[in-house]
Parts: C-alpha cells; structure tokens; sequence
C-alpha cells in the first residue's frame, strides 16, 4: 500500500508542474481542465488495471495500455519539470534580492515568463507525441535487417544460404489481427532457406498463442521453421495453483509449436543437409545472466563434432559472453533476442546506435562479433509492457551465409 500512496503522491506533484507550464503559456480555461482530466483519467485508469486482482500478475493488454497511456504523461511532465523548477529557484533569488537590496518592504517572486513555460511544453510534447506513436503506429512498423556474414570454412553447398531469424513473439500483448498477418506474410516474402524462432513465444500462458496460431502456421521454409524456448515461455512470471498446472501449461506450448509446424529444440541439435556437405542447428533452452538458467551447450550440441559449421539458437544473449564465447566449441554464428533493444532507442545507420539496453546488456542489438564468433541479437517481432516502439522498430531478420573472406 505505501508504494501506491508514493505513486499517488509524485504523479500529483508531476501533475502540479506540468499544469503550471500550461497555466502560464496558455489563457484557455478549457485546456485547463482537459489538462486535469487527462491526469485524473490517466492515473485512475492505472491504478485500476493493476491494482485488479483478477489477472494476478499476467500482464494484459489492458494493464499494458495503461501503463504505455501513464509513461506518456509522465514523460510529458518530467520534462517540463527542469524549466519550471529552474526558473522557480531564479525567481526565489530574484525576490530575496529585491527584498533585501531594495527598498520593498514586502518579499514578492517574480511572475513566471511565458515564454519559458512555451519553451518547456513545446520541448515536452516530443517524448509525449513519440511514446503515443509507438503505441498506435511503432509497435507494428516491422522492418527487414539484411546481412551477409562471411565464412572461410563454410560448406560450398551452403555458400549463398539465407536465414530469416525472429524473435519474441510475445502474442499476449497482440491486438490487431491485420497488421500480425502482414507481419508474417513478410517473413515468408523473404523466401529464405530456414526460418529459426528464437524463444518468447508468449508472455506467460500457452493460451496466449491460441489465437493465433493458425497464423503464424502459415511460416514455410524449405529446410523447416525451428525454435527455441526464452524465459517467458516457461510461465515463471504467474502463479500457478499447481507446479502439475504450470508443466501442464508449457506443455501446451510445446505442442502449440508442433501443430504451427515448429521444430522446438530443447537442448538438442539438427543437421541441414545439401550435397553431401552439412551445418549442424544447436537449440538450447534459456540460459540467461539474471534469468533462467536451464540452457545446456554441451548437451545441446553432444552429437555435433568440433568441425561441424554451427548455428546456435539461444534465447538470452549473455549467454553467448559468458558459456558460448569460452566454449572449446567455435559457434560460428549465435542468434538471440531477449532484449527488444528495450523498444525504445535511436538508431541512424552509421551514426548513433542507442538505447536504455545498453546499460544492462553489452550486446543489445545487431551483429557482433568476437573471436571469429558471430553473435545476432534480434530487436523482436513483437512486444511486452510498454504497448509500442520509439525508434527501435520491430524486426525480421535475414543473414546471408557467404563462404570466403569478407570483400575489403
């Protein structure tokens, strides 16, 4: 109950601040009182949400809307906040001046300026603008990452092979049929040889991907659709009656993805065969810093020798840093999601890469590479709490198997 009454407390002093701004920049009672009925509309709304015990502590769309609907309010004041506290610090000194220095007998603070307050609101209405976007447009903006990586010890038969990687599916926070199946035609519009899922499938049920499993069914690829299990998938994040409730539930999931026609590795390997020449496919269960930890490499990969040219599938990519990279085994290539590239960032190609994420995981996005090991963190193709992207869009991944060195 004390963390609801602090909640109550900051977002009304937040609130105060950015009413302030309005007040002064604007001569309109009607805004005014949109101004706070917004406030009250949008702090009732989450407090609402969550503080309903009917979901426990599955995070529906409705609880992720009003969270997605309080961040931008919140954002919206937390920037104006530095003017308006500035210039109330500038204004206190001003009237200690003049009462001290001058002949008033009475101590009086200066009138806010307007044209402070217009500066603050027009600079806060970026990141107010930017969230809501994310929620409506952002979140479904899916984008194509192509990219070739290049192998001295590739399989001549495998030389030009493609890879379309997604991850994070997260279908509990779906809403919109229409924009999932344009979504999935767009993976199967890349034509690639494999399709590899690498974990999240739902946020905490099985049930989650009811709805659209027969949609993701749709995803073909000559050498088959595999995948892998992340952390969500596991439904550690809700209670369950039952521990023969809870296996029951990731059962369920597992037999989802082989109705869908995926190929669920659970620590275990695959071979891709062409021409006589072949590639091994490793899944591993989660195994993440922080997480989960029930990814087992060395299992995983018991029938696949040191000179197999592997693809790895792991969920979390801290464990590419700390078992796959040590490993006696070279993993040419490791795909991972988790991340999401935190669904909030700005990326210009060849200019700045940058997210929250990267304070919690040194790999968080893209292509890297190490000891000859590369390693792809996809951003996801779906999404959890916040109900949006800003900047970092969701993705569809497609690498290119090259066999030789890299062109200078």
């Amino acid at each position: 109950m004390l963390r609801w009454i602090i909640f109550i407390i900051s977002y009304t002093l937040l609130s105060i601040y950015g009413f302030q701004a309005l007040k002064t920049a604007v001569k309109s009672v009607w805004i005014y009182y949109l101004f706070l009925a917004i406030a009250v509309i949008v702090e009732a709304n989450f407090l609402y949400q969550f503080l309903s015990a009917s979901e426990g502590r599955v995070l529906t769309p409705g609880k992720s809307y009003a969270f997605g609907f309080l961040l931008a309010f919140i954002a919206f004041n937390l920037v104006i906040i530095p003017f308006m506290f500035g210039e109330d610090i500038i204004r206190i000194i001003m009237g200690l001046y003049n009462k001290l220095f001058s002949q008033k007998e009475s101590f009086s603070i200066p009138s806010r300026r307007k044209f402070i307050s217009q500066i603050a609101l027009g600079l806060a209405a970026v990141p107010f603008a930017s969230i809501l976007y994310g929620m409506y447009r952002g979140k479904y903006r899916y984008r194509v990452l192509n990219y070739t990586l290049h192998f001295e010890d590739l399989p001549k038969a495998f030389d030009g092979y493609k890879i379309t990687q997604i991850s994070d599916i997260h279908s509990g926070s779906f809403d919109n049929h229409e924009k999932i199946e344009y979504g999935v035609n767009l993976i199967n519009e890349q034509k690639s040889d494999v399709i590899l899922f690498t974990g999240d499938m739902v946020n905490n049920k099985a049930s989650e991907m009811e709805p659209w499993k027969n949609t993701f069914g749709t995803l073909k690829a000559k050498d088959g659709v595999f995948s892998v299990l992340g952390n969500h998938d596991y439904g550690d994040y809700v209670h369950w009656e039952t521990k023969e409730a809870k296996a029951e539930n990731l059962e369920q999931l597992k037999q989802i993805q082989k109705s869908m026609g995926f190929n669920l590795l659970l620590n275990e390997s695959r071979f891709i065969e062409r021409n006589g020449e072949r590639i091994a496919l490793v899944g591993v269960e989660n195994w993440g810093k922080g997480f989960k930890k029930v990814g087992d490499l060395k299992k995983a990969a018991q029938n696949v020798s040191a000179s197999d040219f592997k693809i790895l599938m792991s969920h979390d990519p801290t464990h590419w840093e700390e078992q796959v990279i040590p490993d006696n085994y070279h993993y040419h290539l490791t795909l991972s999601g988790h991340t999401h590239g935190m669904q909030f960032g700005i990326e210009i190609p060849g200019l700045i890469k940058w997210s929250p994420a990267k304070w919690r995981y040194k790999h968080w996005a893209g292509i890297y590479q190490q000891m000859g090991q590369y390693i792809n963190v996809n951003r996801g193709f779906g999404y959890l709490g916040y109900p949006g992207r800003v900047g970092i869009w969701p993705e569809v991944t497609v690498i290119e198997l090259k066999r030789g060195t890299k062109p200078a």
